[in-house]
Parts: structure tokens; sequence; C-alpha cells
């Protein structure tokens, strides 16, 4: 959510951004948070004027009672009923102006960063920068499913029986592979100077209407039936959460925390879920970043915190590239944003494995995050970084530590999560 005083100053600034991010028809929300505004500081300045009024009156009743002149004390307080009836209707309409308003301003996106690339949607983003060769070795690499498979280590027949399309089992070597890759996702992130934290999985709706947009949420997230209470999507989600409605000391920031959960997500959408595999599905666990800073100081940890993202990826022989998100492609709360790719040789292309961004002040104006510094008070910014979503990473994993004869190197910096050894062995073979 952006500072209204954007909109009383430089309404025209705020509907170029709309129009940079494709979306003319949040247009005449500009107009109407500008008109409402405008009405909520008369109202407002009306209201207080009355208030005064009142007190001034007030004080003379008891005057005019020691006087002993009742009848003109009984007429003030006639007047004193007419200025309190007027104040509850003028509440009244104050309280329907700040709901209207806020519920514009909740759909106006965040101002983007001047270095965002200008794009209708995805096609439109941009590569920046490949880590490691993408190799295609001169062997099949087989599909995902297929590989961990012949490791007896996926399931999804019988996580359909008990759980519905989206869901699987891992088991044995793969499961391991799985649990040591978060392991070392944790001790990575840790060793970079990050606050381990484990969060609730389920947050209340004000928290998620702080972190997310309407939409995004409506998409995204499941509902604990009977409950004001949403399965998480990230961890992000109740990190930020954490800090409602606080004042940290200035002297705290930054704060640098990296969290584990479990992510559920409705994947809703034109691409669905897939039937084959694991890529996208209902349930995965992640690794995250979150940082809270002062404003100044969000560009150089988000530049930062996606080139850990990278480094982590390229610690297990894993080739990656960042790709700048367009304007289109920019969730509203964004203020920039750019995907990391893992490399897939067996599609011979590159796919997403994690998503770094920064968003301004706009989940902390929502959630009421603020900091207290010689300067004052103010709205701290947030960012967000993927270190490791996984069963997608450990797609990218098994792709790229692929051999020959159908087993898989585990990368020394993996090792010590797995007892030391350094292939796994497909179950068909001795």
């Amino acid at each position: 959510m952006i500072d209204i005083k954007l909109i009383r100053e430089d309404k025209e600034k705020v509907k170029e951004n709309i129009r940079k991010k494709f979306q003319d028809h949040k247009l005449i929300l500009v107009d109407e948070v500008e008109e409402f505004d405008k009405r909520f500081r008369e109202v407002k300045q009306e209201g207080d004027n009355l208030r005064a009024l009142k007190n001034s009156k007030s004080s003379e009743i008891g005057m005019l009672m020691r006087e002993g002149k009742k009848e003109e004390a009984e007429k003030v307080k006639e007047e004193i009923k007419t200025y309190n009836e007027k104040i509850e209707s003028l509440t009244k309409e104050e309280e329907e102006l700040t709901e209207k308003i806020r519920e514009r301003m909740m759909k106006i996106p965040n101002i983007i960063d001047d270095s965002v690339p200008i794009g209708e949607d995805d096609s439109k983003n941009v590569e920046n920068e490949k880590f490691g060769e993408p190799v295609v070795p001169n062997y099949e690499i087989p599909h995902h499913a297929d590989i961990l498979g012949s490791f007896a280590g996926l399931d999804k027949e019988s996580a359909g029986r008990t759980s519905g399309n989206g869901f699987y089992y891992l088991m044995g070597d793969i499961a391991r592979v799985h649990s040591a890759m978060l392991s070392y996702a944790r001790d990575f992130m840790i060793n970079k100077g990050f606050t381990y934290c484990i969060p609730p999985f389920m947050i209340r709706s004000d928290v998620v209407k702080g972190v997310m947009s309407f939409e995004e949420m409506e998409a995204m997230m499941y509902k604990i039936e009977g409950e004001d209470l949403y399965l998480i999507g990230t961890s992000e989600h109740s990190m930020i959460g954490r800090f409602k409605d606080q004042i940290v000391e200035e002297k705290e920031l930054p704060i640098a925390m990296t969290s584990y959960s479990p992510c559920f997500r409705k994947e809703v959408g034109s691409h669905g879920i897939e039937e084959r595999g694991v890529y996208r599905v209902h349930q995965f666990e992640k690794q995250e970043m979150v940082v809270l800073c002062k404003e100044e100081e969000a560009m150089e940890w988000y530049n930062k915190m996606w080139s850990y993202t990278v480094e982590f990826f390229r610690s297990l022989d894993v080739p990656v590239r960042t790709l700048e998100c367009c304007s289109g492609d920019l969730a509203d709360l964004k203020v920039k944003s750019c995907d990391v790719e893992a490399w897939s040789p067996r599609q011979q292309k590159y796919f997403e494995v994690g998503s770094c961004s920064t968003l301004g002040d706009a989940q902390a104006r929502r959630l009421g995050i603020r900091t207290k510094g010689e300067n004052g008070t103010y709205y701290v910014n947030t960012l967000n970084n993927t270190v490791l979503a996984t069963p997608r990473g450990l797609i990218a994993f098994v792709e790229n530590n692929y051999n020959e004869d159908g087993s898989i190197s585990i990368p020394e910096a993996l090792r010590p999560y797995m007892g030391g050894i350094q292939k796994i062995y497909p179950k068909t073979s001795k």
C-alpha cells in the first residue's frame, strides 16, 4: 500500500505507475481516493471544530449554573446535544470514508523501481546473468518422475488415494536427499548471519491481507473452515506478520531471518497441477529469507539475497541464471523482483527455483510495522527471497547430478547431511 501523500501531491506519478503495470482499469481508483480523501479531511476538520466548540460550551454550563442562570444553561445543553448528534454523524461518515479509501488503496500497486523493465507479462522478463555452464550430457536425462521412480523414491498413486491430485510420497534415498537439501539450506543461511526461525504454519486473515493482494490470496491460500485461519503459502507471510503493529528500535535493524516451513498452495490458474512429477504441487517445503531494514539499505540487501540463492545452487553443481521480472509480472506490493532459475539438462531450458523481492514499505504500512530512531517513527522496508523450495529444487538437483549409469552424485557440500556418501544408486542397480 502506497503513502496517500503520493496521491495528494503527485497523482499523475501514481497513474503512470499503474499504466506501466498494464492495469489501466485501476486508474479510476486514484481519482476516487483523491475525492474521498478530500471529503475525509473536510469532515475531520468540521468534526474537530465541533468538538472544540462543544468543549468550550460545556465549560460554560458550570459557570452559568453557579451564577444561577439555569435557563441559559439548559439552552447551552440543548446546543451541545445538537453538536453531539452532528459529531456522531460526522464520525460515522469519517469511518465510512476511511474504509472506502483503504479498500481502494489496497488495490493500487506499489511504485516500481526505475530499473524494472516495462513489459505486459512474464514473456517480457529479462535475463540478467548466468552462473555455471548449462551442460547437456551425451546421454539421456529421463523425466524427473522416472529418475525418482528408479530409486523407489516417489509414490503419487498412493498420495492420490490419501489426499488427491497434487500430492506425493517421497521415500528412501530420495526423501533423504530432500531433507538433506533443506538442512543444508538452513545451515547455509545461518552461516550468512541470518537468525533461524520456525514460524506458525497458519495465520489470520488480517495478516494475509497485510502481506499480499486479494487476488493472490484467492488464488493461493487454503482457508480453514470455520476458523479465521489460512494455511501459509510461504513462511514469509507469518515471518512478516510476527512484527504486526510493532515498533522496532532502529538500532535493531537490519533484522535478517531465515525460516523453514511446509507451504500449501491451491495453484489455481491455466497451468494447473501436472499429472506427472512433482514440479507443481499443493504441498512443498521451503527455506526462506526475510529482511526488515531501512529504506536506504533495501537495494543492497536485495542484491545480497538473490546472490545467496545463486551461491547455494552452484554449491550443489546446479547451473542457474537470474531473470529480472518486468512491470506486468510484478505482484502489486513489489518494488522490484527477480527469479533464480535452474538449468534443466532434460528440457534444455531454465525453470524457476526461487524468487527475490523488495516490497518497499508496502507490507509494513498494511501491517503497521514501524521503527523509531533519532529522526522519528517511520515504516520499515521488507524483503523476501527463496533459499530453497523443494521438491522443485530436488528436480534441479537430480537432473544436474544424474549419471549415465542412473546414479546421482552427491556434491561435497551435501555429503555431511547424507552420512558422507558420494553417490546414491537406483534400486535396479547392484
